[in-house]
């Protein structure tokens, strides 16, 4: 479904930097890129798959933004920057969805069936960070730039790592731009760690 004034909103609303709507119309490849795949896809999925394919090519040539026309995208969704983007033909993606540059949802296996990530309503991923499989990312995750994800996220979960780790976030978080918000999982398992190790030398001491 098109509905080119609430993407064009989508942008205002998760980006700063958008300053008029001239500059959003021609400037962000992001949203030219959905646009063309909203266009592949209805193609694709009315049999037209070599002109879908077509139109996607095209697209990734110039936005950077590589978007397979069988995947299936909701409402207000945003690609920041959008250059080296990658989404499967199988690849599930729902509603307020913000990914960042170098994002990559992947396929697993050669078998033609479901092998491309899900992500849930409000889910946000970061820069540089690889999602493999046919897995859920739980609705309004994050997921921390650079990250491998290889195993199902729960809902509202921080997820860090190589591979990635999930771990619960708080449900206050402010927007999906408040990256400081985010929950350190590394550094909540070191402070952990420290504070045992601290007790065993005070007990045996």
């Amino acid at each position: 479904m098109f509905n080119f004034s609430e993407d064009i909103n989508t942008v205002f609303r998760k980006d700063p930097a958008a300053r008029g709507l001239v500059e959003v119309l021609t400037c962000y490849p992001g949203l030219h890129a959905v646009w063309l795949h909203r266009l592949a896809h209805r193609l694709w999925t009315a049999g037209w798959r070599t002109a879908a394919r077509l139109i996607s090519h095209i697209a990734r040539f110039f936005t950077g933004v590589e978007i397979h026309p069988g995947a299936t995208i909701g409402r207000r969704f945003f690609i920041d920057h959008g250059m080296g983007v990658v989404i499967g033909e199988t690849a599930e993606i729902g509603d307020d969805v913000l990914l960042y540059q170098g994002v990559v949802l992947g396929g697993t296996s050669l078998e033609h069936k479901k092998r491309h990530p899900t992500l849930g309503d409000g889910v946000v991923v970061g820069a540089g960070s690889i999602i493999l499989g046919a897995i859920n990312i739980g609705a309004r995750s994050r997921v921390g730039a650079g990250s491998v994800v290889l195993r199902p996220v729960p809902p509202d979960s921080t997820v860090f790592g190589v591979p990635a780790h999930a771990k619960a976030s708080p449900a206050e978080r402010g927007t999906q731009l408040d990256h400081d918000r985010v929950a350190d999982v590394c550094w909540d398992e070191l402070e952990a760690l420290r504070a045992e190790v601290a007790e065993l030398r005070r007990k045996i001491g």
